[in-house]
Parts: C-alpha cells; structure tokens; sequence
C-alpha cells in the first residue's frame, strides 16, 4: 500500500496515537506517498465534471491537506485558490509543493491554517471544494462544518465534493471498513487525545439533509468514470451544494 517514500509502521503508529492536527503534522513529509492521499483520477474527474459550471473566480479547497486539491481547481479558477487545513505541517507540505503565488499566471494560491469549523471567511468564494476530509468530523458536526462553507460562499457559490457509494454488505471492502471504524471508536474509548477518523458516517442522504439545513439547494451527478453497481446505481457521485 505504500511506497518505499512513504512512513514506516512505526511512524504510522505514533500517527495513530497522537491527536489529529499532531498526527498531521507528523504524517506531513510522507503524506503524498501514502493511498490516503486522494488520486489524481479523482481529482480529474471532479474537475471534468465542475467544468460546465464554471468558470469561476475564487476557489477554497476545505481541508486541503497536503494542496492535491489545486489540481481540481487550478483549471476552474480565473483569480484566486485558497487552501485551508488546520495541520501546520500539511499546509507546508502544501506550500512547497505548490508554491504561494500572487496570480500573475494563472489564479493566485495561497494557504491558510484555520479550523474548517470557524472558518475566516465571509462571501469570499465561488467555489469550494473537499476531497477525503469528512471522515475527520463527527455526524453532529456535521451542520456546523456545512454552515462556516456556506458563510464562506458567495450567493450562489458551490460547494462540491465527491462520495462514493456503500460497499455492498457482507463485501471484503464493508467488512474491512466495518472494522476500522470499529477500531477506532474503541481506540477513542481508551486513549487520550482522541483520534477522529471514520468511514462510515457520512451516508449520503443524511449529508443531503444537513445541507439543506445550512441553507444550499443539493443535487448530485454520476462520475461515471468510477462505474456502476449491479443495480445500476453509480459507485461515485459528486454532489453539488448551491448556496442560495
């Protein structure tokens, strides 16, 4: 699953037991030589699919982590890219693999370290977007999350973001996920700081309903690239939030 570039079990373990911003900070260096860094095929299709709706003139990528997110935003953003992540050491990463840029080719980039759930901003941007980071917020943070992105919009910016669908119940994948989350919630049970990390509590319609809450109108397409289930369903949507 890693590359001779990315952390040792060792490292991964103190990741692990650290707090999340600390584990981070931690995980920084390695991070883009680990599977959780989102692939650039993701990032592609996203852009692809945001294409027709655009073009659009500031773009804040929510929890950026290490800027992969620059590469969905780069081609949609005419002025401005603002990338947004609470680890210090992410948002280095970031900056040395993207640069800080004043604009004068192409949108300007710029970092900033802020927690997504008191985010600094007010009808700031066009577009937002998140790739891999709900896993981080609890269900009940949910609305909060999706009411500091809404502030941060522009009226009728978008918020975008892909989720895939449930592995079938009883698949390799569900079973694995199923314990991983399991492992985490009796981690947090018994360890200090906790570590919050799921796969399995950002369900689709209760996402529709908690950004309905915060004031968007929400629709989804099919990312197609990714396939379809048996049933026909898509096993990838991205969903877009409007801001009224």
């Amino acid at each position: 699953m890693f590359s001779d570039q990315g952390p040792t079990f060792r490292e991964l373990t103190v990741q692990a037991l650290s707090s999340i911003d600390r584990g981070y900070d931690l995980l920084a260096p390695k991070f883009d030589h680990t599977p959780f860094r989102t692939p650039d095929r993701f990032l592609d299709a996203v852009a692809a699919a945001l294409a027709p709706l655009g073009p659009f003139d500031r773009g804040l990528d929510v929890c950026c982590g290490t800027g992969a997110g620059v590469r969905a935003l780069r081609p949609l953003c005419r002025e401005r890219i603002t990338g947004v992540d609470f680890s210090a050491g992410m948002l280095a990463a970031a900056r040395e693999a993207h640069g800080d840029t004043p604009g004068a080719d192409g949108p300007g980039l710029e970092w900033v370290r802020a927690d997504v759930r008191a985010l600094p901003f007010t009808r700031t941007f066009d577009l937002a977007v998140s790739f891999g980071a709900f896993g981080h917020f609890l269900p009940a943070e949910r609305p909060g999350l999706f009411a500091e992105v809404h502030r941060s919009l522009r009226p009728g910016g978008l918020f975008a973001f892909p989720v895939g669908a449930p592995p079938p119940v009883g698949s390799a994948l569900y079973w694995a996920l199923l314990g991983f989350d399991a492992g985490m919630r009796v981690r947090n049970m018994v360890w200090r700081p906790p570590f919050v990390m799921y796969y399995r509590t950002f369900p689709l319609h209760g996402v529709r309903e908690d950004l309905a809450r915060a004031g968007f109108t929400v629709s989804h397409v099919p990312l197609d690239e990714f396939g379809r289930r048996p049933d026909g369903s898509p096993r990838c949507r991205l969903v877009l939030a409007r801001r009224v």
